[in-house]
């Protein structure tokens, strides 16, 4: 979708709203990685991020008789995904929370000593770096949504801050602040507790049976190690560098894009057999 032009784009939307599967599927398709990846950093977990995903391509085919070109369709997709996210309270950390003071704590307090083996003959390393990535992600959820919005835009799709402004509604200038900000706070964290991006004591394998025992990870069923990591060029047109927005050098790589699940393209695509295209239809004047 990223070669499309805006022309193509348009005519493809239209061929859509006027009741073409087709159409509809591979617009569908051409987001489905893009929203999959945002919703798995803004919520936490796979589970979540596979529910969100369906709710977003549905808001996102009911409302598609509104796009007018005005902007790149990816920007306008973004929009929908970050307002439906933002607000999201059907996912695990919802109603409980998480904040850096308590993540902090748990690093220096938590009791990985008396742990049984609980790693079901997985080999460690696989779980070590199950928990890596799942508990980096995790961290995400220590930033207010906003905030969590912001860092990933900026780190993650590195989206100039105008495309960026465009999707948050708020000035280039206030997101650029805004992002600096953000991944100071996530610098300064990572530097002083983790060991894999840091400088910090906390070592994935010394936590692994901890983590399994507070189900923070689970030996069978390792989401992150199975899932297929894409390219970000792959998803959508983007520059090969963000914008030079402070001087933060911390190593961000844990969070970068992911394909979709199977199982959740799978639910998509049955949802898109049974949609009823009649909802996207062109409304009088269009």
């Amino acid at each position: 979708m990223n070669n499309k032009t805006n022309q193509e784009m348009q005519a493809l939307v239209d061929q859509a709203v006027a009741g073409d599967k087709n159409a509809l599927e591979s617009l569908a398709a051409g987001v489905q990685d893009m929203v999959f990846s945002l919703s798995l950093r803004m919520l936490g977990t796979f589970a979540d991020a596979e529910d969100a995903t369906q709710d977003i391509l549905l808001k996102m085919i009911i409302h598609l008789s509104s796009f007018r070109g005005d902007s790149a369709f990816t920007t306008w997709v973004f929009r929908i995904a970050v307002n439906h996210l933002k607000n999201y309270q059907k996912h695990r950390f919802a109603h409980c929370p998480l904040s850096f003071e308590y993540y902090g704590d748990d690093i220096e307090n938590g009791n990985i000593r008396d742990v049984p083996d609980l790693t079901q003959n997985v080999d460690r390393n696989l779980l070590a770096e199950e928990l890596k990535l799942s508990c980096t992600n995790v961290m995400l959820q220590c930033l207010d949504p906003e905030s969590r919005c912001i860092f990933i835009l900026g780190t993650m799709f590195r989206l100039d801050s105008r495309m960026a402004g465009e999707v948050l509604d708020m000035s280039p200038e206030a997101y650029r602040q805004r992002l600096s900000r953000t991944r100071k706070k996530m610098a300064e964290f990572l530097s002083q507790y983790c060991g894999e991006y840091g400088t910090g004591r906390c070592q994935c394998k010394d936590r692994v049976n901890y983590a399994i025992q507070n189900h923070r990870i689970n030996p069978a069923h390792l989401d992150f190690m199975t899932a297929g990591e894409i390219s970000l060029e792959a998803m959508m047109q983007v520059k090969q560098a963000m914008e030079d927005i402070d001087d933060v050098s911390q190593d961000f790589s844990f969070c970068k894009p992911y394909r979709s699940p199977e199982r959740a393209r799978e639910l998509i695509r049955e949802f898109l057999g049974s949609a009823q295209l009649s909802t996207i239809q062109k409304p009088e004047g269009r």
